[in-house]
């Protein structure tokens, strides 16, 4: 049986089940060497990205596990910064499509919000990531390709870009 995810907008109430969802993907699953002190935005996300028209949303599992998120940083420009796209391990894979549900929703706020351009940065060992960055239509792209006001993670070194139709 299908287990029952509820997608939604999540607030600092989350930011606890945030950290533990994304913090042991990134230092123990795959050995990026980040802290939560390198990323504080994970210690406000209202903060850090409502303020400016951009959003955090969460897939729960049985309505209270986080087990996916996305966030999206308005950046000016009609430009958004795609970040903080996290699956945990058990939940990942088509069957479920926990990721391409939590794309497809920042995909439309983009179009809603009449953003144009969509970059991200990741990390060269998340190979399955960036498969699935390529089959949702983004583009790799050099790091002199982005635009100087996207802002730049300290760990990433492969990038992307999608033109929002």
């Amino acid at each position: 049986m299908k287990p029952s995810i509820t997608l939604k907008s999540l607030d600092n109430s989350y930011c606890k089940q945030i950290q533990d969802l994304i913090l042991p993907i990134q230092q123990i699953e795959f050995n990026v060497p980040i802290t939560l002190e390198g990323q504080p935005d994970l210690l406000d996300i209202e903060s850090n990205y409502f303020k400016d028209g951009g959003n955090f949303w969460g897939a729960l599992h049985a309505e209270n596990e986080l087990v996916g998120s996305i966030a999206l940083l308005s950046v000016g420009h009609q430009t958004a910064a795609l970040r903080k796209m996290f699956v945990k391990k058990e939940f990942r894979g088509r069957e479920l499509n926990i990721a391409q549900d939590l794309l497809e929703i920042l995909i439309r706020y983009c179009r809603d919000k009449k953003l144009k351009d969509i970059y991200l940065g990741t990390v060269d060992v998340l190979k399955a990531a960036q498969r699935f960055y390529e089959r949702n239509g983004f583009e790799k792209i050099a790091a002199e390709a982005l635009p100087a006001y996207f802002p730049r993670m300290k760990a990433d070194n492969v990038f992307y870009h999608l033109k929002v139709i």
